[in-house]
């Protein structure tokens, strides 16, 4: 999506899931409707800077987009077939779209329904988090493939397949059904919690954080919050979110480099987001069941309520790390568990916890870094300088990697 101003950009984005919405809804073919709204897309982007929004900006991209549906349905002989038999079973004062600025008085948002759909099990988190991305959140097939570092044609066959395997699966557009429920919204939460992990703390390239990502996940995940107001999980999501990009703009330093939590200036931390985090979760917690995200929400909560490092609660994030244990498989909690124990019973306790890692954290370079940062706080020089250097090489992220190498090099010459 080209961008000529933020309010715009932001309707654009707002308003894409909602046509995509309308046109599956209509035409029963997500794959070419999330086409034809991208071309309606481009051609707003064009149109509008000129001639101004139009009154009814939705019915504006409902119209142009179906326009593009139509002459895909025309330009297949199967799809005619299609097409007679869709307009078969819609009523005759139904087959026409409003005029343009027509008023939508009847609409309501498939927002959340495309949501379910992009994030459905049957695609990979990498497949599911790009057709978020694209359909969902708004973003060009090059904005997605320059946030991840591949190729802009490498991205859009990924999306492509995506696209082909929903297809594929017949999976209605629709809601979840009551048995289908929870495993969806598990999906969708994931996915979202994917994409702002990676734009928090890109994985790959020469960025620490990637802002468009974050931002997305949080708007996506108001978004649900929103429909969903009483979901515990939902709220818990959105306020470790918040809670977690309240530190941005304390993680990088004049130079660009990684400043790790403890050394933070809290001065620069954004406290709106601290104060909507901390009201999320606090009135999440009682509705129960408590979720892996509530609970990592809440620990989020105790580093940011802290006015220093010294005076963090680490008893009561160590005690939040023991749920979290009980209730999540996710091998990372043993990483961070480890240094909250180190935090409350010393680093020997927390590198116990380190003796034998799970298989899937053998190459992972937070498992090396934990272990350096214990064996610093131990006084074991040698073995925290070789863990920060295998750490360094384990990660493709270049500031995490030069930030390893320097904390390495700067052990390795004290006296």
């Amino acid at each position: 999506m080209t961008t000529y101003g933020p309010a715009v950009d932001d309707l654009l984005r707002t308003l894409a899931p909602q046509v995509v919405g309308v046109l599956t809804r209509r035409w029963g073919d997500f794959a070419a409707a999330e086409d034809a709204v991208q071309e309606a897309l481009l051609d707003a982007a064009t149109q509008w800077p000129a001639e101004g929004v139009p009154r009814n900006p939705r019915g504006w991209l409902v119209q142009v987009a179906g326009r593009r549906m139509t002459e895909q349905v025309r330009s297949e002989q199967a799809r005619r077939r299609r097409e007679e038999l869709v307009a078969g079973q819609i009523p005759a004062d139904r087959r026409s779209a409003p005029r343009a600025d027509a008023g939508d008085k009847n609409s309501h948002d498939d927002t959340l329904t495309l949501l379910f759909l992009c994030c459905h099990p049957v695609l990979s988190p990498a497949s599911a988090i790009a057709l978020t991305l694209r359909s969902v959140g708004g973003l060009t097939t090059g904005e997605i493939a320059r946030a991840f570092l591949v190729p802009e044609a490498t991205m859009g066959q990924r999306i492509s397949r995506a696209k082909q395997r929903i297809k594929a699966s017949g999976v209605p557009f629709r809601m979840p059904d009551d048995a289908e429920w929870p495993a969806r919204l598990d999906a969708v939460l994931h996915v979202l919690y994917l994409i702002f992990n990676e734009g928090y703390a890109s994985s790959t390239g020469p960025q620490l954080q990637r802002v468009e990502l974050s931002r997305e996940a949080i708007r996506l995940a108001r978004a649900v919050h929103a429909l969903l107001p009483d979901n515990a999980e939902v709220a818990g999501l959105l306020a470790l979110m918040l809670l977690t990009e309240a530190r941005g703009p304390a993680r990088t330093g004049l130079d660009g480099e990684l400043v790790p939590l403890a050394e933070q200036d809290r001065n620069r931390w954004d406290i709106a987001a601290i104060d909507e985090g901390v009201a999320l979760i606090t009135a999440a917690l009682p509705r129960g069941p408590v979720g892996p995200y509530q609970v990592q929400a809440a620990i989020a909560a105790v580093h940011d309520e802290a006015p220093t490092a010294a005076e963090t609660d680490w008893p009561q994030i160590l005690a939040l790390y023991g749920v979290l244990a009980r209730i999540s498989d996710n091998p990372l909690i043993i990483l961070n568990r480890a240094v909250a124990t180190a935090m409350v019973d010393g680093p020997a306790a927390g590198l116990a916890l380190l003796v034998d890692p799970p298989s899937a954290l053998a190459d992972h370079h937070r498992l090396y870094a934990v272990r350096a940062h214990l064996h610093e706080l131990a006084g074991e020089k040698e073995a925290a300088v070789a863990d920060y250097r295998t750490a360094a090489r384990c990660t493709a992220s270049l500031p995490e990697r030069h930030h390893l190498s320097l904390r390495a090099a700067r052990l390795a010459t004290r006296a």
